[in-house]
């Protein structure tokens, strides 16, 4: 409910009929103040006037005015500030700060059609809430929300990359690599792959490029899936001689296999495929961030993630069981998905960091390239008829849904704003 009245407040979309204090002094909310996402009031710099002195200060919203004394503002210098308590019930009629000091409160009404609007959209058991009211909101508005969703995604996303940056010494190149094989993972083996990929720093991968066994060594047996002393496959067993000698070498220390899982997932997700296209992929191409920086058309982006495996791979998923012959190279719906989990972000990011909006460009004009993803999120909204015309839009959508939809959060949604604030028909 204080998300509500929260929202209220800011849109100053309140009852008109209600504007006095408790105390019957007259109230006229000029400026609501802007809201604040940490700890403190819950918004600064907010405007009003009190019969006819106008007061600047912040402002507290709970739901109930006891709240003020259950939350410990009383004795919080912090709320002294205060120069307006909102709230729906009041059940203490008179609260004070930490000085002692006696502080006006307003009971906030909210119109009928926001509460049932709202009540509508909170209530329903569906992972978006609103898919069936999307298709009356305008088009250029939806448009407009999708690019501040995309924006969004990318700086969350860009955060990340920058922690990475801080552990790592700034390294672009052993960022983008953990980064890249966190989404070899394809989901389900991200956490697994980036575990990886920490466990075995890319200096030590790259000292091996001549050789496609030592690299795939490295790769299976720093992820444990070279410990069965049972296997007597020919290629199996040099790949654990390799591994012995070069964990030895490095002072490596392998994870536990059983992180890597392989359950309801399709054998071309298979951990050993992944693992290996991984290792063809960073361990055959120097300079690879680079690259990257340098290439500016999709095919060519493209192209670059062509994963050179050992053809022992061609006839298996795994070791011992032979299987019908078959290319194990990353097919084109893979390749799209790592462009734009992988070398978007980092472009993103990599243009942030240096102050270089040609690479934010670049990482946009990229999305803009490649056909929208096709999951069970982007059909949803395609399906109650939201427009994803590229993977900037079905990225923008896959936001929505996790961070807004999810958790029910419709009051910062745009699509709920406009919901909410729309009255209903006269009849």
């Amino acid at each position: 409910m204080e998300n509500l009245l929260h929202y209220v407040w800011k849109h100053k979309l309140y009852a008109p009929d209600s504007f006095k204090t408790t105390e019957e002094i007259s109230l006229e909310i000029i400026d609501p103040g802007t809201y604040n996402i940490h700890a403190g009031p819950d918004f600064f710099n907010a405007k009003i006037k009190l019969d006819d002195e106008i007061w600047v200060g912040n402002v507290e919203i709970h739901t109930c005015s006891s709240d003020w004394y259950k939350h410990n503002h009383n004795e919080d210098k912090a709320y002294n500030s205060v120069i307006l308590h909102v709230v729906k019930i009041m059940d203490e009629k008179i609260i004070k700060d930490e000085s002692g000091r006696p502080i006006p409160q307003w009971i906030l009404k909210i119109p009928d059609h926001i509460t049932e609007s709202y009540n509508y959209l909170i209530s329903r058991d569906y992972s978006i809430p609103c898919l069936e009211k999307i298709n009356e909101i305008p088009e250029i508005y939806l448009n407009d929300w999708k690019t501040a969703l995309l924006t969004e995604r990318l700086e969350r996303k860009t955060n990340t990359i920058f922690q990475l940056l801080k552990d790592y010494q700034e390294d672009w190149n052993e960022v983008f690599y953990i980064t890249l094989a966190r989404n070899f993972g394809f989901g389900i083996n991200n956490d697994a792959f980036e575990r990886l990929a920490k466990s075995l720093p890319l200096k030590y991968v790259l000292k091996h490029s001549h050789s496609t066994e030592q690299i795939e060594a490295l790769f299976l047996g720093q992820a444990g899936l070279l410990e069965e002393e049972t296997i007597q496959d020919d290629y199996y067993l040099l790949l654990q001689q390799e591994y012995r000698f070069l964990s030895k070498k490095y002072k490596l220390q392998k994870l536990e296999n059983h992180i890597f899982k392989s359950l309801r997932i399709r054998p071309n997700n298979f951990p050993h495929i992944k693992i290996v296209q991984l290792a063809g992929f960073v361990g055959k191409k120097q300079s690879l961030f680079s690259k990257i920086l340098e290439t500016t058309d999709l095919k060519e982006f493209q192209s670059l993630f062509f994963s050179d495996v050992n053809e022992y791979w061609e006839k298996h998923y795994h070791f011992e069981k032979t299987t019908a012959k078959k290319k194990k190279t990353l097919g084109l719906s893979a390749i799209n998905i790592l462009l734009i989990n992988t070398v978007v972000p980092v472009l993103f990011a990599y243009g942030k960091k240096k102050d270089k909006v040609s690479f934010m460009g670049k990482a946009f004009e990229l999305l803009e390239s490649i056909k929208p993803e096709n999951n069970f999120i982007v059909n949803s909204f395609t399906r109650a008829g939201v427009n994803a015309a590229h993977a900037g839009d079905s990225q923008a959508l896959i936001q929505l849904k996790r961070e807004y939809c999810e958790q029910k959060k419709c009051v910062f949604c745009r699509i709920g704003h406009k919901l909410l604030c729309k009255k209903p028909e006269s009849k």
